[in-house]
This record gives structure tokens, sequence and C-alpha cells, in this order.
């Protein structure tokens, strides 16, 4: 049995901003592990579905194509961003925790 993840990609640690995580991806799980080319070496697999990835606007959509397709699926949701909201005058507080040191 097929199954797939139904997903919103988190952003990278080279992004500053949130784009390419807006959308709603469906990945298929591999049905087959890698294997090791014997003769380059190489990681390879005879999974086709491994190269599918699919994206939507909405998680509703992604999970209508999941079930008119008979796909076992299963969603991740995002977690919510940890932000600590801090200004560069923080540093310069009279109040402030750590020592300067320079």
């Amino acid at each position: 049995m097929t199954t797939a993840r139904i997903f919103r990609p988190t952003k990278s640690a080279t992004q500053s901003g949130a784009g390419r995580t807006k959308r709603w991806h469906l990945v298929y799980t591999p049905e087959t592990p890698r294997g090791v080319d014997p003769l380059m070496g190489w990681t390879s697999s005879d999974d086709m579905k491994s190269q599918i990835q699919l994206a939507f606007d909405t998680k509703e959509e992604a999970i209508a194509y999941a079930e008119r397709n008979a796909i076992a699926f299963v969603v991740e949701e995002p977690k919510p961003l940890a932000r600590r909201t801090i200004s560069y005058s923080d540093n310069f507080r009279p109040g402030r925790v750590g020592q300067w040191t320079h």
C-alpha cells in the first residue's frame, strides 16, 4: 500500500523570510530502501514514486487529492514559530543581564 506525507515545509537555516513555506506538499514514503550501486558506489533506488513531490495551496486540497486517488496519508501539522523580538537598542539597556565583552 502506498502511503504519503502531507506537510508544510519549514524554512531552512539560510532563509531569512518565509518563502517556499506557505504551500502544502504531498510526498510518497519510500517503499523500498535505497541501495548502493556496486559499480559506481552511488546511492540509488528502484522506487519511482520517491521522485514525486506535489504542491498544493491548502491542506484540504492535498487531502482531497490523496482521497480521490486512494492514497493512504499522514498529515503533519507545522509547529508554531518561536520568535523572540529584540531590537538593536536592547544591547544598550541599563538593566541588561549580560556583561560587555569588549
